[in-house]
């Protein structure tokens, strides 16, 4: 592994080397590193999962970075298509304010999913994506894309074939990269004088209120506030207008920016943010502190339970088998002895294991049909949605163990089906 991971020592925002060191998970498995079920140990590819705080910028970030080839080459995260990131998607749409025939280019754009609504709405849509399997999903269902990482050459080829883009997008991918400068170079290859740049990333605000620790994930390499990205962007000559939050992904806001020289006003909700985060005191050490004493705590009360849970002769599985369902079990010290499957909906995942706890992954209706007395819930940023739809496995006695902030346990009784 170590031909492919290296330390990163200066900030990726403002390049300054002076840190402030927040939590480690120690060497970790790869989140994406789905195993086959003849795996021998030791197979998993692991990394240094640590955690830091840049005192000059205040962005949270990995102290590692892994080879972006290795993390996206054959990604097995396939956009969510649950009612909750359909409905996100559609209100971006709907909010962009686009003309017909604009062109909305997308940075990560996955499977073309959230493209496609764009295409529906009359705009012409191309995608840059580097996981070739997923390009050729996307290309399949005719949403052209580009399977490379976006960089300035990039930009600059789409501009020259399709014209400048009145919106870039990028969607939960901005925190995945280490060169932002190189993407926001890539930005203003292409977009339009008067368009917008679109950025939607797990908002840092939320994760250290809620405890999201299992959040944090070779994959994930930044941790945004408002005021770092606000810095970032004004380096490459555009300025934040407005900021919108969206109940996605744990919590993330929505980060309008537009050329310096744009007409664009600055939105009123731009300025309650930062004077928001500056109440909150993110520019100073006593947040990332408090949030890496009550990760500790809620490692060892997620183990306790699930362990204690498993002596009892009680089964536990899994619901979901995203990548932060792998931080969450590795860190808690979570095995298949604990958690005898994961269910999951994507089908790269199913017949393959977690990796480091090598929990067998099983498809929904698989896992439905064993009756596990307890799911916990891995996929808790649907926690909502699953319970709502989930009725009939509550009423039959079984429970859901929601682990973030604090594992609680959900039965029929104490269900609020989602909204």
């Amino acid at each position: 592994m170590q031909e492919i991971v290296r330390r990163a020592d200066r900030c990726r925002v403002c390049g300054r080397d002076d840190w402030l060191d927040v939590v480690s998970f120690g060497e970790t498995p790869l989140a994406g590193d789905f195993l086959p079920p003849d795996a021998p140990p030791g197979a998993e590819r692991r990394a240094p999962l640590e955690v830091a705080v840049c005192r000059g910028c205040r962005l949270m970030s990995l102290r590692h970075v892994v080879d972006p080839e290795a993390l996206f080459g054959h990604y097995r995260y396939v956009s969510s298509e649950s009612d909750l990131i359909m409905n996100h998607m559609r209100r971006l749409v709907a909010d962009a304010g686009l003309d017909a025939g604009d062109l909305v280019v997308e940075f990560g754009s996955n499977t073309g999913v959230h493209l496609e609504l764009f295409r529906r709405a009359g705009m012409r849509v191309v995608g840059v994506d580097p996981a070739r399997n997923l390009a050729e999903i996307a290309n399949g269902r005719g949403v052209e894309t580009v399977a490379e990482p976006f960089t300035a050459t990039v930009g600059a080829r789409v501009a020259a074939r399709h014209g400048r883009a009145a919106m870039v997008l990028g969607r939960q991918c901005f925190a995945h990269i280490h060169d932002v400068h190189e993407v926001l170079d890539g930005v203003n290859a292409v977009l339009d004088p008067a368009g917008v740049l679109a950025v939607e990333v797990p908002y840092l605000v939320e994760l250290l209120a809620s405890d999201e620790f299992d959040t944090i994930f070779h994959e994930h390499l930044s941790y945004f506030s408002l005021g770092t990205l606000r810095t970032l962007f004004g380096m490459h000559g555009l300025r934040v207008v407005d900021v919108r939050t969206a109940p996605v992904h744990g919590g993330s806001i929505v980060v309008y920016a537009a050329p310096r020289a744009s007409a664009r006003d600055e939105r009123p909700a731009v300025a309650r943010m930062l004077a928001r985060e500056d109440e909150l005191g993110l520019s100073g050490d006593g947040p990332y502190l408090e949030f890496a004493r009550r990760t500790e705590t809620a490692r060892a009360e997620i183990g306790d339970l699930v362990r204690s849970l498993a002596a009892e002769g009680r089964t536990v599985a899994g619901y979901g088998a995203p990548a932060k369902g792998s931080t969450l079990l590795n860190a808690c010290g979570l095995t298949s002895e604990h958690v005898r499957f994961c269910t999951d909906t994507t089908a790269l995942k199913q017949g393959r294991l977690m990796p480091g706890s090598r929990v067998p992954i099983v498809a929904p209706e698989e896992g439905l049909a064993r009756r596990p007395d307890y799911f916990l819930l891995l996929a808790w940023n649907y926690a909502d949605e699953i319970i709502g739809r989930e009725r009939a496995y509550l009423e039959a006695g079984g429970r859901f163990i929601v682990p973030v902030p604090r594992p609680r346990v959900v039965s029929a009784p104490s269900a609020v089906a989602a909204p």
